[in-house]
């Protein structure tokens, strides 16, 4: 059902009123008194209760079934919603002719079904509320990205800069973005020098440096640390409205969400023939029995009747999802957070999963991981090393300088003097009268320092498991070695290995540099590597592979991650992830555990298993029942009332 146009608070109403009126309906229906083996309370008139209550839920809840049930008609693609309508309205109908014929003293039938109307009804209200609910969370979510841009922006008018709307804003238009701001559109830089967060595009956390040239993003966020020496930038609009990059991502999540809003193909699919036999069956038995003639036309209209309503969906609207349900709290004891049932269906037949590395294979931090004293090292003190390292670095603007001072904490640092940036390769200073070089390992090649052997494996070793190494010299002898990067959660490479057991090919697909991702790849043996890619560029990668009928896992955390993780077959999101993450995505790690992906593949196949043995029986229960409506097996003594026939089409749900 498509629920775009309904309101969720109005929807749980419908779902209260619905249960408000089933349960005195089912007290008070004599075929439940008789099933039960009790009796309800007993004065004039309270045996026509079932009917009102019917009546009054069958045109109010029952309302949202009967008129997409008239819709699927009318676009001749009969479903689940017709075949539900179709076993209302006759149920309803046969039930309002016996009432009415009862109520004025000539009774034409045996039993109405007003209980089993009601239940019908509820039933599936409650099925559907739980799909809109899932909905419209994402909606929501959807709402929460597009406020992340400014209202007004800083434009150049004539020879001052005047407050506008965004919306007003034109390409070539030359915009000023102070401290702390938010860029409002695509850009280019012509004026200014600063930091800029932009991990809501790329996922890293590391601040991007900013200057003459550089293209900038709407909704990236200028650094207002005065540390950092960020400051304020003057840029020229290249892109506007539905036309920048965080357009493309919001436009990108919707159109995903839409394709993914038709739940329960396959069950639709069936409950659509079902209506077709339904309807012949039906059809048959009406033209057996009058062709008889055995029969009166009270036991033939009995006849259509029970086949009709024992061919109501209520197994087969349930067949599928009732044991993901289910499952539901197993599936929260092993990590794991299932917010799209179809999603949850589709794991067990992944092919591949794609992971992105920053905050989902990695903690997502930049942060020094190991101060190693170098072999040769004359102060033989880490600490020391460290504090010396952070006394320059304290005047660097390099993520890997903030690093390093945030490690040294509260160590008292020296003023540095004589501060130089040494390009690309890292920085110089004057701490008392020693000369600190901190840098890249490169520098010790252009020095001639050695680097003694066991150095060198550390050093390598550190490089393949995905950190910067980074030298520390005094006086032009290596005193240390620091480890920077962003750390491998301890439970990825298992995780990794685990898909590849299940035959699960597993990819990486980040906005990283290609080397620092073939490093991440190289230690945990992921052989197919996506590296330097934007949020668009993932969601076409797995467009790519979806065309080649590959069904795609993908797993992230960031708002970057948002369209990737909306086109995936099968989403995942990180617990610790963004909340536009996790509501673009069908189950969420709560425990922010890769390894929680492979549980989440194994309980989705044993879940499909029994899904499909549940589905068999609902379908092998019409195949059994609607004979025996039809009174098939009349001969042989087997013949179905229509209360049997409701008493068997609800305990089929069972």
């Amino acid at each position: 059902m498509d629920h775009s146009h309904h309101n969720a608070d109005a929807f749980k109403s419908q779902v209260l009123l619905a249960l408000g009126l089933t349960i005195p309906t089912v007290y008070f229906s004599h075929t439940v008194e008789m099933l039960l083996g009790y009796k309800s309370l007993s004065f004039p008139y309270s045996n026509f209760l079932p009917a009102v209550f019917g009546i009054v839920l069958f045109f109010t809840a029952g309302k949202v079934f009967l008129t997409t049930g008239w819709q699927e008609l009318k676009s001749k693609q009969p479903g689940m919603m017709a075949l539900i309508a179709m076993a209302m309205v006759v149920a309803f109908g046969y039930s309002l002719v016996l009432t009415v014929s009862d109520l004025f003293g000539s009774p034409i039938g045996h039993m109405d079904f007003w209980w089993e109307l009601a239940t019908l009804i509820t039933i599936m209200l409650v099925g559907h509320w739980i799909e809109m609910s899932a909905v419209m969370k994402a909606s929501n979510a959807l709402g929460e990205l597009k406020s992340m841009l400014p209202d007004l922006a800083s434009v150049l008018r004539g020879k001052k800069y005047e407050e506008v709307a965004v919306s007003s804003v034109q390409l070539e238009d030359q915009l000023a973005i102070a401290p702390g701001g938010i860029i409002p559109v695509d850009g280019v830089v012509i004026s200014g020098r600063a930091k800029v967060n932009e991990s809501m595009l790329t996922g890293e956390a590391a601040l991007v440096q900013k200057e003459k040239g550089s293209t900038v993003f709407a909704g990236t966020v200028l650094s207002s640390d005065e540390n950092l020496k960020s400051g304020s930038l003057v840029i020229k609009a290249t892109a506007t409205g539905k036309d920048t990059a965080f357009s493309q991502i919001v436009r990108m999540v919707e159109e995903a969400q839409k394709s993914k809003s038709n739940t329960q193909r396959l069950a639709d699919r069936a409950a659509g023939w079902l209506f077709y036999i339904a309807l012949a069956s039906a059809a048959l038995t009406a033209l057996y029995w009058l062709i008889n003639g055995t029969q009166d036309a009270n036991f033939v209209f009995e006849r259509i009747v029970t086949v009709l309503v024992i061919a109501c969906p209520h197994a087969l609207g349930l067949a599928i999802p009732l044991v993901t349900a289910i499952t539901t709290a197993k599936a929260a004891s092993s990590g794991l957070l299932i917010r799209n049932r179809q999603m949850f269906e589709q794991a067990a037949k992944l092919h591949i999963v794609l992971f992105d590395k920053t905050g989902t294979l990695t903690l997502g931090n930049r942060s020094v991981s190991e101060v190693r004293v170098a072999a040769k090292s004359k102060l033989q003190d880490a600490t020391k090393a460290l504090a010396l390292a952070a006394a320059v670095e304290i005047s660097s603007e390099h993520s890997i300088g903030r690093a390093i001072v945030t490690h040294a904490g509260e160590l008292k640092l020296a003023n540095a003097k004589e501060f130089e940036s040494l390009a690309g390769q890292g920085v110089s200073g004057l701490v008392g009268k020693a000369r600190v070089v901190v840098g890249s390992p490169a520098l010790l090649v252009q020095n001639n320092i050695r680097m003694e052997v066991s150095d060198v494996l550390w050093a390598d070793q550190a490089t393949h498991a995905g950190y910067t190494v980074i030298c520390v010299v005094v006086d032009n002898n290596l005193e240390a070695l620091i480890s920077v990067g962003d750390v491998l959660r301890p439970t990825s490479a298992e995780a990794v290995y685990q898909l590849q057991l299940e035959r699960i090919r597993v990819g990486l697909l980040t906005g990283d540099a290609q080397g620092l991702a073939d490093n991440i790849a190289k230690t945990l043996r992921i052989t197919e590597v996506f590296a330097e890619t934007m949020p668009w560029q993932k969601s076409e990668l797995i467009k790519k592979f979806q065309g080649e009928q590959v069904v795609v896992g993908f797993v992230g955390d960031g708002i970057n991650d948002a369209p990737a993780l909306a086109q995936a077959d099968v989403s995942f999101a990180i617990g610790a992830g963004t909340n536009v993450a996790i509501e673009s995505a069908g189950i969420v790690l709560i425990s922010d555990d890769p390894g929680a992906v492979v549980r989440a593949v194994k309980l989705s196949r044993k879940v499909r298993t029994k899904s499909l043995q549940n589905l068999w029986w609902a379908a092998g229960y019409n195949i059994l029942a609607i004979p025996l409506a039809a009174g098939v097996f009349m001969p042989l003594g087997l013949v179905l009332t229509p209360a049997i026939g409701a008493v068997l089409m609800s305990l089929s749900t069972l």
